[in-house]
C-alpha cells in the first residue's frame, strides 16, 4: 500500500513539473518587440468599362393570361431588336417577372374586387461598350419597353484590378511615410515589417428610375448617358519593427 502511494505522488509530482516547465516556456516567448502601426489610404479614378441597363415592359389586363401574352410578346420583340443591333444573347438576362392584382378601390371597405392583372418583366443588359447604352434604353423604349429602372456603370475585373494595384501602392506608400515620420520623431529606426492589413473596393456609378419619358422614341433625339467616373479605393495598415 505504502509503495502504491509512493509511485502515486511520484506521477503528480512529474506531471506538476511538465505543466510548470510549459507556463514558463510561455512566460520566455513573450514579444518584447517595438512597433509601430500607420495605415494607408489609396485612390484611383478610373472610367468605367461596363454598363448594366435594367429595363421592363408592363401590362396590365382583366384577363391575367391576356396581360400574360401582350406582355411575352413585347419583351420578345424587345429581345428580338436588341439581338438585331448586335447586342449578344447572353448579354440579355431576365431578373425579375411579377404578377398581381389590381384592386378596385371603389369597392372598399365593403369587399375588395379584382379589376386587372398587372405584370412586369424585368430585363438586364450588360454592355462591353458603355458607349452604346444610350442606344440600347432607345431601342428598348422604339419596341415596347415602358420602364427604365436603373443603369450601372461598372469594371470590368481587368480594370478593377489594373486601378487595384495602383491604389495599393499608393496606400502603401503612404502609411510607410507617416511610419517613417513618426519613428524620426522618436529617434528609432524601421528595421522591417510585422504585419499588414489590407481592404480595397469601389462603388459603381448608379443611375435610377428613368421613366418613359425621359428617354428618346421614334425619332427623337437620342438618349445621351454619360457614365462619369468610378474611383477605387485601397487601405493599407501595416506594422513596424522599429530598433
Amino acid at each position: 500500500m505504502k509503495f502504491s502511494i509512493v509511485i502515486l505522488t511520484a506521477v503528480v509530482l512529474l506531471v506538476a513539473l511538465v505543466t510548470i516547465g510549459t507556463v514558463s516556456a510561455a512566460d520566455t516567448s513573450t514579444t518584447t518587440d517595438h512597433t509601430i502601426t500607420a495605415t494607408g489610404t489609396g485612390s484611383v479614378i478610373g472610367t468605367p468599362d461596363r454598363a448594366q441597363i435594367s429595363l421592363a415592359v408592363e401590362t396590365e389586363n382583366a384577363d391575367v393570361k391576356v396581360a400574360q401574352a401582350d406582355n411575352a410578346a413585347i419583351m420578345t420583340k424587345v429581345m428580338d431588336a436588341l439581338t438585331a443591333a448586335g447586342i449578344p444573347k447572353d448579354a440579355l438576362k431576365t431578373t425579375g417577372y411579377n404578377i398581381y392584382p389590381v384592386y378596385d378601390d371603389s369597392k372598399l371597405p365593403l369587399g375588395q374586387k379584382i379589376k386587372a392583372y398587372h405584370v412586369t418583366n424585368t430585363l438586364t443588359i450588360t454592355l462591353h461598350d458603355v458607349s452604346r447604352t444610350g442606344e440600347v434604353i432607345d431601342i428598348g423604349v422604339a419596341n415596347g419597353v415602358n420602364q427604365a429602372n436603373s443603369i450601372q456603370f461598372l469594371l470590368s475585373d481587368e480594370q478593377a484590378q489594373v486601378l487595384r494595384t495602383e491604389a495599393l501602392k499608393e496606400a502603401t506608400d503612404r502609411a510607410g511615410a507617416d511610419a517613417r515620420t513618426v519613428a524620426n520623431s522618436l529617434g528609432v529606426n524601421i528595421t522591417g515589417v510585422k504585419t499588414a492589413d489590407v481592404s480595397q473596393g469601389y462603388t459603381p456609378v448608379l443611375f435610377q428610375n428613368y421613366a418613359k419619358s425621359d428617354v428618346a422614341v421614334g425619332g427623337a433625339v437620342p438618349t445621351p448617358i454619360q457614365p462619369g467616373d468610378i474611383t477605387v479605393t485601397a487601405t493599407v495598415t501595416v506594422t513596424y519593427l522599429t530598433g
